[in-house]
């Protein structure tokens, strides 16, 4: 049987108007999805929008979303620079589970969510990985560019379309010299590695 594909998305949210607490404050969602196929990246943009919510309600969504529309079962390296989401599915959901979705201190929060994520991420072989937001990589950042457009201008991708990743970067490169060492046509590290290899 052959190995599931690996798949690499990159996920981030936006909520604007945290700070106020007499009005709505509109999030966002979004990922970035990557897959390394015939030697050449295929790159995917997600991004979802509601009218008042909050960013772990959309950290949530930026993982099961991404991960519902992949149509088949993958291995999945997940990257968000969300404490929240990477805490809470590595650490703290396994524990809801075996106590029937309980928590010692009280009711979960956001515990539909939850459920729904657990039921997406049983779907898949999933690697999750914590990155520190706004630190320079590119990919996140473009999640968060997606994710903060999105709760802006209230819109949805309506499922995977073609990635603006490239587009988006040559204009950080241009206007912004950001991410010059970055080159995104590179192949993950594990192909990298059987490449050179084979050229010794």
């Amino acid at each position: 049987m052959p190995e599931p594909p690996l798949v690499y998305i990159y996920a981030d949210e936006s909520c604007l108007g945290n700070q106020f607490q007499d009005r709505a404050t509109p999030g966002g969602a979004a990922a970035l999805i990557e897959t390394w196929t015939k030697q050449t990246w295929v790159r995917r943009d997600f991004w979802t929008s509601e009218p008042d919510t909050t960013n772990n309600r959309m950290a949530l969504a930026s993982a099961i979303e991404p991960l519902n529309l992949l149509k088949r079962r993958c291995r999945v390296t997940f990257t968000s620079d969300s404490q929240y989401l990477i805490r809470g599915i590595t650490e703290w959901l396994p524990a809801w589970r075996s106590r029937g979705w309980r928590r010692k201190g009280g009711p979960i929060e956001n515990l539909d969510l939850w459920q729904n994520l657990d039921r997406a991420a049983h779907r898949h072989i999933l690697s999750w990985s914590w990155i520190r937001g706004h630190a320079g990589h590119p990919q996140n950042e473009y999640a968060n560019f997606l994710a903060i457009r999105a709760a802006r201008e209230q819109t949805r991708s309506q499922g995977l379309v073609a990635s603006a990743f490239e587009p988006w970067l040559e204009r950080q490169r241009t206007e912004r010299e950001r991410f010059l060492d970055f080159f995104e046509f590179a192949p993950p590290e594990k192909e990298r590695r059987m490449e050179e290899r084979g050229s010794t």
